[in-house]
């Protein structure tokens, strides 16, 4: 497959990666994953030594986050007077910071293969489990990123995305894995199997097929009930990120803001509750601070204003809130966020590193207390999400009190028109399936959308398209086999494929 050695056959494994980037949102061109992921398990296989398979292994995901996570330059464009000329090392940065965990993937792949001499069939297995295994890891250590996981390559297609209410993301990663590494076993030089390496191919092909027949039937049972007495009005008033923040301009964003919330109301009906997104009221409250009271004009008859702002505590803390008002302005809840972002939100090692965070003050956010459901006038509770914490599959649902739909509001002008907020959307879909759960995703600049608890998307207001969304509230799915069992699942699949790989095959060998 591959005759080359030295710098081409790095320039392979990089230009693999990059290649397979091409297949996540918003492009989906799936055909390359076949390439891509056989030709890097044909490097973890074939290379001489650990260190060998690390650096290839590496390089893929050089290529693989790198392509795949470019819009994170479009932060520091935002004030690029100051921080411009840290682009290019934050996304280099990134990608090659990333790239260990598939570099660790590639090596447990490599030494296990070589110890245990796998059939074609089992290294196939071995393959997809570390790099889930991998991906679960990435989930949590360092405060965890797990943005674009292979199983988000599934967002066009809702059938495909319906298995994870079952084995949740991860699990949709692995048989993914699978499938698109199955070619491996074509020319892979390994031990032989009785059965020819084509119908083992086309055997682990049809798993595609299989897993749409089983989201094509869970979607022909779907029936979605709306709560009757709920109409939800999502506000996206597209405020520039440059501009946000100026102080001559943050009341006119406000007022912006409190005249769509009170636009006359459209065909299905008047809304009862209005949502704006993170930190779109631009402005430091504190404890005693009158504004709330004087959004109150913008809340519903009756029904609440929920908004995103930052909160400062009687101890003189600063937190990313999110903040629900009712008709009179008093406060009824509020939640603070508690999956804070490196460098956007805090400055990790800030005693060692002389750097400043991206977002406005140059104080470090106070991490929440973790995922919580709220409860505010005439609405079902909820679980409250702000930003990126969507991402964190089996990590946003207050186990003890479970909600009955998840709220997340989001700024994703950080990133312009890039593939940032339409992948950021389609983990949003994720975890409303894996939920059981509809989702109401409100951003300041967009993708805002209802999404219901099968993962498709009811309404939406498109990006950077100013406008205000009246959707009614679905009611939610019973409990999801992956809300009672979590990421287990997956990662206990994981382990079992790489248990199972070697197992069979030490076992074999002895006999």
């Amino acid at each position: 497959m591959i005759a080359v050695a030295g710098w081409r056959r790095w320039l392979f494994a990089f230009s693999m990666g990059a290649l397979a980037a091409a297949a996540l949102p918003p492009f989906y061109i799936l055909p390359v994953l076949w390439l891509s992921f056989s030709g890097l398990a044909y490097l973890n296989l074939t290379a001489n030594c650990w260190r060998q398979a690390f650096f290839e292994g590496w390089l893929f995901g050089v290529g693989w986050f790198g392509a795949g996570l470019y819009w994170v330059g479009h932060a520091f464009l935002v004030d690029a007077e100051r921080y411009v000329y840290l682009m290019p090392f934050a996304v280099i940065g990134i990608a090659i910071g990333m790239a260990i965990f598939i570099a660790i993937s590639s090596v447990s792949v490599n030494v296990i293969a070589r110890r245990f001499k796998l059939d074609r069939f089992s290294y196939v297995l071995l393959f997809a489990g570390c790099w889930i295994l991998l991906e679960w890891f990435r989930s949590w250590i360092l405060t965890g990123f797990p943005w674009n996981p292979l199983g988000s390559v599934w967002g066009s297609l809702p059938e495909m995305m319906q298995v994870a209410s079952y084995i949740g993301t991860l699990g949709l990663s692995f048989m993914t894995a699978v499938v698109f590494a199955a070619p491996i076993i074509m020319v892979a030089n390994v031990r032989p199997v009785t059965v020819k390496p084509w119908i083992m191919v086309l055997a682990l092909s049809l798993t595609l097929p299989a897993i749409w027949g089983v989201g094509a039937w869970r979607l022909s049972a779907a029936h979605i009930v709306m709560h009757d007495d709920i109409l939800l009005r999502l506000v996206q008033p597209v405020i520039p990120q440059a501009l946000k923040w100026k102080s001559e301009l943050r009341q006119q964003h406000v007022l912006k803001q409190m005249a769509m919330s009170n636009r006359t109301a459209g065909p299905a009906g008047k809304p009862t509750h209005v949502i704006w997104a993170e930190t779109n009221v631009p402005y430091l409250i504190d404890p005693n601070s009158p504004l709330p009271s004087s959004l109150a004009a913008a809340v519903p008859r009756h029904g609440a204003l929920i908004f995103g702002a930052p909160r400062r505590d009687e101890a003189g803390k600063v937190y990313n809130s999110m903040f629900a008002i009712d008709d009179e302005g008093a406060v009824q809840a509020t939640f603070d966020k508690f999956h804070l972002v490196p460098f956007g939100e805090y400055v990790p090692f800030r005693g060692i590193l002389p750097l400043e965070k991206l977002t406005a003050g140059r104080g470090d956010f106070t991490p929440g207390f973790g995922p919580q459901t709220l409860a505010i006038r005439e609405l079902p509770p909820f679980a409250a999400l702000i930003c990126y914490e969507v991402i964190f599959s089996g990590q946003i649902v207050n186990s003890e009190v479970r909600p009955e739909w998840i709220l997340n509001i989001t700024n994703d002008a950080w990133f312009g028109p890039s593939s940032g907020p339409r992948q950021h959307l389609v983990q949003a879909q994720l975890r409303a399936i894996e939920e059981g759960l509809s989702l109401v995703r409100v951003a300041n600049t967009g993708i805002s959308a209802v999404i219901d608890p099968y993962g498709r998307i009811i309404d939406r207001i498109e990006l950077d398209q100013s406008g205000v969304l009246d959707s009614p509230l679905p009611k939610p799915l019973a409990a999801t086999v992956f809300s009672a069992f979590g990421q287990r699942i997956g990662l206990g699949i994981a382990i079992f494929a790489i248990l199972i790989s070697a197992g069979f095959s030490y076992f074999r060998n002895r006999h």
